[in-house]
């Protein structure tokens, strides 16, 4: 899943281990994040979007994958 987290963290002036400690997550999981390389937990995500006074999708870039067709 695509994400504009690095961007909202930047232009708070915060570095992943701010960001992670108003979280409650380890910085790890903040650069997995905005690697995309780890998709979130809902409460997660919550957290971010309050953090960031941010709706969901607007941090968070849901691509459906197309199947291939049988």
């Amino acid at each position: 899943m695509k994400n504009r987290l690095k961007v909202l963290r930047a232009e708070h002036d915060m570095t992943q281990k701010d960001l992670a400690k108003a979280v409650d997550v380890s910085r790890q999981t903040i650069n997995a994040i905005e690697k995309g390389k780890f998709d979130p937990s809902l409460v997660l995500a919550i957290k971010l979007s309050r953090l960031f006074n941010q709706d969901i999708e607007d941090i968070f870039i849901y691509e459906e994958k197309s199947l291939p067709n049988d």
